[in-house]
């Protein structure tokens, strides 16, 4: 049985009834996730989403199949909502693919057929023998299970709406590629590339029947929320100005030690 762990994870196995598990705290960012430049959204998060991240499409497949993504920084393994003790920003959303660690679904290959049905697994290193059991000992789930059960499932079939709609927009040769441009004040400028928006001129070149299709599975109110979004790309650069403000008393060199 072969276990492909998801984006961001690293070791994970098939969560059994024994395990007991290390949960992180609120909003502690587990190091895993600490250099990830974006991260996976779903369906139901746009709308909240982008009042904080700019929302892009990418794709690892050579444009066979795509991802809805919230972008995190401006710069490799760079994430600027992570405070100075490694927690996530307080003032801002905190996305569910963060929110379900260290717990994931994953489909396994079995003698070389991948299985339909998703497996619940958990990240390896979360496991710990002094950690929080998830059943009793007859094997019922106890309430911290059935409330991290609930957002892992329903999260996952979030993801999988967020999948159909990518579908439909590459279907309909809506996604098109483009860069965004930062740039910070006395450096050179920043180019990020690799990004896909929805093309607004050839969604409103859509037959009127295609836009309704659009519109009644709400894939047409996520492709303006997502177009919208992307002026998030300037809070970014200012996120960075400021960490950079913050950190610029720590990085010079004190005077008095060098005598």
């Amino acid at each position: 049985m072969d276990i492909k762990p998801p984006y961001g994870y690293q070791d994970i196995v098939p969560l059994a009834k024994t395990h007991k598990v290390r949960l992180p705290e609120e909003r502690n960012i587990p190091t895993l996730f600490q250099n990830l430049t974006a991260l996976p959204l779903s369906f139901t998060e746009f709308a909240v989403a982008a009042h904080d991240y700019p929302i892009t499409f990418v794709s690892g497949d050579n444009d066979k199949t795509f991802v809805a993504m919230a972008i995190l920084g401006v710069e490799p393994r760079q994430n600027l909502f992570l405070t100075a003790n490694n927690r996530w920003d307080t003032q801002v959303y905190l996305p569910a693919y963060v929110r379900r660690y260290p717990f994931c679904m994953t489909r396994v290959t079995v003698d070389g057929k991948e299985q339909t049905d998703r497996v619940a697994c958990i990240e390896k290193e979360a496991l710990k023998p002094k950690g929080t059991a998830l059943f009793d000992n007859k094997g019922e789930p106890l309430p911290v299970w059935e409330d991290l059960r609930k957002l892992l499932f329903e999260f996952e079939a979030d993801l999988a709406r967020t999948e159909e709609m990518c579908r439909k927009l590459h279907e309909l040769q809506l996604l098109e590629t483009f860069a965004a441009q930062a740039s910070p004040q006395g450096e050179t400028p920043i180019a990020l590339t690799g990004m896909y928006r929805v093309s607004e001129e050839k969604l409103h070149a859509l037959p009127a029947d295609q836009l309704k299709e659009l519109a009644q599975s709400g894939i047409l109110s996520r492709a303006y929320v997502h177009l919208l979004s992307l002026n998030n790309f300037q809070h970014l650069l200012n996120r960075r100005t400021q960490r950079r403000t913050q950190d610029a008393p720590a990085n010079k060199t004190d005077p008095k030690k060098l005598n």
